[in-house]
């Protein structure tokens, strides 16, 4: 078994930048009277100018206002380009009988078809042999480039030498020792795509996972360690192994909380009564200065005041967690270029933060405490926050907001995204505004949320308890029991058990970028890992199915580079390639939308109607050329969903 092939990109008028594995790059310096128009990079971009530049001689309008306006369409027979003429402002004049004038003076095109009226909309349809040449042959060219565009992520396009946009993009981040839930599992798979996607659009990518590995609850397990703990467990898996820890400690301290309850009650009730409650008293704070809560207390104080004993035990788990989710990461094709943490925000930075809000008159005294008072500030709706507690103490928002002013000075970001779920919706919107209060404005811009919501129902078979590892592992099974099903196929697989854990991995992930980000869903194993519908294993079912037709045709790459493309005359060729011009359109539109469902929704048309033509379109028992021709198509067919499941970060599968 091996991952889809591809080749060397190349590319006219382009330059080819090597990325993260599989996921290359093209841009170019031509200059479009246009704005984002890239002829060179988006065959469609050909047509658009094609479009408005006649449009615009024969009427008068002016072709600016004509390329604007003109949209995709949603299905292929309302044409391949529309143009809402209500659009275009033009007074006086009724749209149904302006768009029967517009259609009547499009000047003859050797790329376009007469265009179609249709009410107070002018559809576009393009000539099947020219958009043919033009799609297949850049595919078969440029291979993993088609669809990139390394423009968008140029400081000026038109001058390549001054670089490119920085973007840090925040996400996963589980807390250390305790479970990796959904919660994490979406932010992983969404900040994943969303890192390919703006690689792919020419951005400078930083990828960070902020770790939860600061606080009390590193006392807890630190003492929890020594009382429980085994040191061939913790190397053998740390992960798993400190969660068990973390769980006997939190038992401990939950059986400690009712006799001091208890006694706390004694005390009231003596109280009341005026008696003597002295010894009590002390019996009370003897059960607290023993208990695991206080004990706990006292050595994240330790390692808030340095203490190396204290630091080197806490930088042993982290070290070895952030080993273990590495390999992990791994499998979901995920590399992070910085393992950032709550530990690692200096004082120094959450000094200035609290100066700057002062001095900025954002943060007042209330109860002992330090808060922000959004209501005070124009912001009613994001409430009240503490910022600092009485004892002294910052909270999970002032370390945000320390990390934001560092991240600025370290990496001077153009964007920061925050991949992180729905419920933080006004955390993070605290965290912006307060930002902008503190006098950082332009910084605040900069800084975007995308958020999820959340998925449900998601558990192990051995519990509820949910580490990314046992979901992976689990899924993997399924899979390998569905596969077991189809004997024959089963059996031409080289390595079953590294293929179910594919499939299974893209399972999950399709699952997860099927619906917008904000809807949650509902964890479904036996849908997901079906071959039948719109799955993960149905898209890698419908590449490998493409790579053995390649196979077993016998056909060199210059055999398909050379083939006659004017024999590919049926309506379910001209449709496929159609629908392959779109590709680089699509990948601009994820780029606004930021959503992962605009590609997969778009991968799923293409597999359709490759599945409705394979009876027409049949290769092995063809004319040698007309074989030829179909196989050019399919292969730009297999290409362009390679690349579509490489933005998604899945790893297709040949067979």
């Amino acid at each position: 078994m091996s991952s889809g092939s591809q080749g060397p990109a190349e590319g006219q008028a382009s330059t080819a930048v090597p990325a993260i594995e599989s996921l290359s790059l093209h841009s170019t310096t031509e200059q479009s009277k246009f704005p984002n128009c890239f002829p060179s990079l988006n065959p469609v971009d050909i047509y658009r100018e094609h479009i408005a530049e006649n449009l615009g001689q024969a009427t008068g309008i002016d072709p600016l206002k004509i390329y604007q306006r003109l949209a995709w369409t949603s299905t292929l027979d309302k044409g391949d380009l529309v143009l809402p003429v209500p659009a275009l402002q033009i007074k006086d004049k009724k749209p149904e009988v302006l768009c029967a004038e517009l259609a009547e003076k499009f000047p003859p095109s050797d790329l376009i078809y007469p265009p179609t009226p249709a009410g107070s909309h002018l559809q576009f349809f393009f000539k099947p042999q020219p958009l043919t040449q033009t799609v297949l042959g850049r595919i078969l060219k440029e291979k993993t480039t088609y669809g990139t565009n390394g423009n968008m992520g140029l400081r000026d396009p038109s001058d390549p030498s001054k670089g490119k946009k920085r973007i840090i993009i925040e996400f996963s981040s589980p807390n250390i020792a305790k479970p990796f839930h959904a919660g994490h599992l979406r932010s992983t798979i969404i900040g994943g795509f969303l890192a390919n996607l703006y690689t792919i659009t020419g951005w400078e990518v930083i990828r960070m996972n902020y770790l939860g590995d600061w606080g009390k609850q590193y006392g807890l397990l630190a003492n929890g360690y020594k009382k429980y703990g085994n040191e061939a467990e913790l190397t053998k898996d740390p992960i798993n192994h400190l969660f068990d820890v973390y769980v006997k400690i939190n038992n401990d301290v939950a059986n400690q909380e009712g006799p001091i309850k208890e006694l706390r009650e004694q005390i009231k009730v003596k109280k009341e009564k005026n008696e003597d409650v002295t010894e009590l008293e002390n019996q009370l704070q003897k059960l607290i200065d023993e208990s695991e809560d206080e004990k706990a207390r006292r050595y994240f104080k330790s390692m808030e005041d340095g203490d190396p004993e204290a630091l080197a035990l806490w930088k042993r788990f982290r070290d070895l967690s952030i080993e273990k989710y590495k390999q992990t990461y791994a499998r979901l094709n995920i590399d992070f270029d910085v393992y950032s943490g709550e530990s690692q925000i200096k004082p120094e930075s959450l000094k200035a933060a609290y100066e700057a809000m002062e001095k900025a008159g954002v943060s007042e005294r209330s109860e002992g405490a330090v808060i922000v008072d959004f209501t005070k500030h124009g912001a009613k709706k994001l409430g009240k926050a503490i910022i600092v507690r009485k004892d002294g103490t910052p909270l999970y928002l002032t370390r945000d907001i320390g990390a934001i002013l560092e991240r600025d000075q370290e990496y001077h970001f153009d964007k920061m995204i925050y991949v992180v779920a729905a419920q933080q919706d006004l955390h993070l919107a605290q965290l912006f505004k307060v930002t902008e209060l503190m006098g950082y404005k332009d910084l605040a811009a900069r800084c975007q949320h995308v958020n999820f919501g959340m998925v449900r129902g998601m558990s192990t078979r051995k519990g509820t308890v949910k580490f990314l590892d046992d979901i992976l592992r689990d899924v993997g099974d399924k899979m390998h029991e569905v596969m077991k099903k189809n004997t024959a196929k089963y059996e031409q697989v080289e390595d079953p058990y590294k293929t179910a854990d594919i499939l299974g991995i893209t399972a999950v992930m399709v699952q997860d970028m099927t619906g917008k980000r904000v809807n949650g869903y509902d964890f479904n194993l036996e849908a997901m890992t079906s071959f039948e519908g719109d799955t993960g294993p149905y898209l890698q079912y419908a590449h490998a199915r493409l790579c053995s037709m390649t196979r077993k045709s016998g056909l060199k790459r210059e055999d398909l580079e050379s083939a006659d493309l004017s024999l590919l005359t049926e309506e379910h060729a001209t449709d496929l390639v159609r629908l392959l011009a779109q590709w680089p359109d699509v990948v601009l539109n994820t780029y606004k939308t930021l959503e992962p469902t605009t590609v997969l929704t778009y991968l799923f048309r293409m597999t359709h109607i490759l599945s409705s033509g394979y009876d027409v379109l049949k290769v092995i028992g063809s004319e040698p050329e007309v074989a030829k021709a179909r196989m050019a198509l399919y292969e730009s067919a297999r290409q362009v969903l390679y690349n579509g499941m490489r933005l998604l970060g899945l790893s297709p599968v040949d067979r």
